[in-house]
């Protein structure tokens, strides 16, 4: 029995023991590096979780703009600054591998209809109909 749309889907609940604040700085160029600062429910910075750092791009591809995300090993903006370029080639070159990868699997379990005419066995040509018995 179908049930209404209303009752399969599930209400999006925010995790209040896992707020960030998000801080987003830019060159306009190349991509942007995000701020990611732990706080409590009440917006308070949140000391026993670690400031993360992490580095946005955007590549393209066929298909269009391919967005790349990576984390950075950083403590500061600075240093976040410097691992920017030398991580957002190693996270494009890992899409690039996914990509093939992805592609190969895709290729690889294309169903290739089988050329020429079955073998005929006892009764002649079998019927003109789609469906075909063993």
């Amino acid at each position: 029995m179908a049930t209404r749309p209303d009752e399969r889907m599930t209400e999006p609940v925010m995790d209040a023991t896992d707020l960030w604040l998000e801080e987003v700085y830019t060159d306009r160029k190349i991509g942007t590096i995000r701020k990611l600062t732990p706080v409590r429910g009440d917006g308070a910075r949140d000391p026993a979780r670690e400031v993360q750092w992490v580095g946005e791009t955007q590549v393209m591809s066929q298909i269009g703009t391919l967005p790349i995300t990576f984390a950075l090993e950083a403590k500061t903006l600075a240093e976040a600054a410097l691992q920017f370029g030398p991580e957002a080639k190693k996270a494009i070159e890992r899409t690039v591998r996914e990509l093939q990868d992805l592609r190969r699997q895709a290729a690889s379990s294309i169903v290739i209809p089988q050329g020429g005419m079955p073998p005929m066995g006892p009764g002649g040509l079998p019927g003109g109909g789609k469906i075909q018995m063993p």
